[in-house]
């Protein structure tokens, strides 16, 4: 299924629902909701929160459900403001590509953000050291 077809697809669904007369604030409230249950799923998959089920599995396939749930809300939004998300995924992808054509700095980019992540660690924790082996840590700059 292409992205157009699936967004004409919902709008055909929800209108025989009549959920297409729903309030664009109250399909973002719900949007908001699901980004909510994404959170606690990745905070499981991450170890912030102790995952249930406990099969990480169980747990992804849950996650894909959540993720859906929230695509369900941002194509709706979509489609009540008369917006193809065919064109506008097209258009973020050529917006990205400007903003970073080069893959190469992609390695130093992220050694970049684990260093302000460290920083702000070392800073904001302080009882967060680390580890021993990086060589070049946020508390010795």
């Amino acid at each position: 299924m292409h992205i157009r077809e699936y967004q004409q697809w919902l709008q055909t669904w929800d209108q025989a629902r009549t959920w297409d007369q729903t309030l664009m604030s109250h399909t973002l409230l719900h949007a908001v909701e699901e980004m909510g249950e994404v959170s606690k799923l990745v905070q499981m998959l991450e170890g912030y929160r102790p995952p249930k089920p406990a099969d990480l599995d169980l747990v992804r396939s849950e996650l894909a459900l959540e993720l859906s749930d929230l695509q369900v809300m941002l194509f709706k939004i979509a489609y009540l403001c008369g917006i193809d998300m065919e064109e506008a995924m097209v258009r973020g992808q050529q917006k990205a590509d400007a903003r970073f054509p080069d893959p190469a700095t992609g390695p130093a980019d992220l050694d970049a953000y684990h260093e302000r992540f460290a920083a702000y660690l070392c800073s904001h924790l302080p009882s967060f050291t680390l580890p021993t082996d990086t060589g070049d840590s946020a508390k010795e700059k």
